[in-house]
């Protein structure tokens, strides 16, 4: 809002000498006789700088101008800091409004990128739901690259899990082999011990019965050592 401080192109502050002088260079610029071809724009501004100095250079009309002109100042940035904080409050609900819209595109978009949708299906359904063009690629494009991501993600996962399981199935000992191996191992240790040393006593019983002689020969050597005595 223009001032007839600005009009003189002074400040608020300035002497009764500044604001003399600046109208008078102000008056020589806009003088009717130093504009031609411009002669309407300069004849009003010529009086408007005259009407300026008429109340700045006296100080009665002065102090009332100030009085009056800060006081619709006050009104003024009242009205201002009004619209200012009406404006962030409309600005602030559009904010919250399509932050809403595009939370619910993209929850929208991710439940059926889960069922297994491509892109252009994800797009489809937001240009349906009336989401605007730009953003409705945004968002399909978006969503699809974290689908396969996610997708990759868990592929991995099972991988590695198998790896794992294999890994360990090959390192625990196979118990049913073990067993075998045991007793073949057993087999062959009864196979290769006499029969003396694992059962001495079935030798013997063994030895009389297949060499009836020797037994024989044991009662005759009795029978001499009784002859003796």
């Amino acid at each position: 809002m223009a001032t007839l401080y600005d009009m003189l192109g002074v400040p608020m502050h300035a002497t009764d000498e500044e604001i003399k002088r600046a109208y008078r260079k102000a008056a020589m610029k806009w003088h009717p006789d130093r504009n031609n071809g411009a002669e309407e724009v300069a004849r009003a501004t010529f009086q408007e700088i005259k009407d300026a100095y008429a109340i700045l250079s006296d100080a009665a009309q002065r102090k009332v101008y100030d009085a009056v002109y800060n006081e619709q100042m006050r009104g003024w940035e009242a009205q201002r800091a009004r619209r200012q904080s009406a404006q962030a409050e409309r600005e602030a609900a559009a904010r919250t409004a399509d932050e809403a819209a595009y939370a619910e595109m993209v929850s929208l978009a991710m439940r059926f990128a889960d069922e297994g949708h491509n892109r252009d299906v994800l797009f489809g359904v937001l240009l349906g739901r009336r989401c605007e063009a730009q953003r409705a690629a945004q968002i399909a494009d978006s969503v699809s690259a974290l689908q396969a991501s996610r997708r990759e993600a868990e592929a991995m996962e099972k991988a590695e899990a198998a790896a794992q399981a294999a890994a360990k199935a090959a390192d625990a000992p196979d118990v049913s082999a073990g067993a075998q191996a045991s007793a073949v191992n057993g087999e062959a240790v009864d196979r290769g011990t006499p029969a003396n040393h694992a059962h001495p006593g079935k030798r013997e019983e063994s030895t009389s019965d297949e060499h009836p002689a020797g037994g024989l020969g044991g009662l005759w050597f009795q029978f001499l050592n009784g002859l003796r005595f």
